[in-house]
């Protein structure tokens, strides 16, 4: 062995050797290949162009569907789209979340009974018909309100609507017009908390 290979290697091998004792890790790496697994995915699926419903902005979605099991693997921005160009806010980058690839979203009515420690599974029958005897016996009690002058006016001050972030525009709109019908007057929205 000649001297300049005996340097490059004993070079080499202290290098490996510093490094190890770092705490370099190749999950990285490993994560890398991952996603360069899906991007071959994406490249070979059946891409179609869709919009936003989370505002009125209507920014351009493209979803990525697997043609073998027809489910959505991936939605992102549409570069080509004159709105948003390709970028999307944090509602419209979540989409992806409200899909079936989702395992944690929620299918089923949980109900908790007053002092109870667990969950128990409900039907949506269960859950409609308690959140409306909540809402009459409310009404019954504290509906006919009388105002500073002494006139009796239709208001609703013990229930409150919260609004979520996850309706568009529209459904939005129909959740708060209901929400007035019943004489709700503090209604608030999720993207102003």
């Amino acid at each position: 062995m000649k001297r300049r290979s005996f340097l490059k290697l004993s070079c080499g091998l202290g290098a490996g050797i510093m490094l190890s004792g770092l705490g370099l890790s190749l999950m990285p790496v490993e994560g890398m290949a991952q996603e360069l697994k899906k991007i071959d995915k994406v490249k070979s699926a059946a891409q179609t162009t869709s919009i936003c419903c989370y505002c009125a902005v209507g920014c351009g979605l493209i979803c990525s569907t697997d043609k073998s099991t027809g489910k959505i693997i991936n939605i992102e921005g549409d570069p080509e789209h004159p709105v948003n160009e390709g970028s999307l806010c944090a509602k419209g980058a979540g989409i992806y979340q409200t899909t079936e690839a989702n395992p944690h979203r929620l299918t089923k009515v949980l109900y908790r009974a007053p002092h109870a420690d667990k969950w128990e599974e409900k039907d949506w029958d269960f859950a409609i018909d308690r959140i409306a005897a909540h809402i009459k016996k409310e009404r019954d009690a504290s509906f006919m309100v009388k105002n500073k002058d002494g006139a009796v006016v239709n208001r609703l001050e013990t229930v409150a609507h919260m609004g979520s972030s996850n309706i568009d525009s529209e459904e939005c709109w129909n959740i708060a017009a209901f929400a007035r019908s019943l004489g709700l007057v503090y209604l608030e929205h999720q993207a102003r908390v």
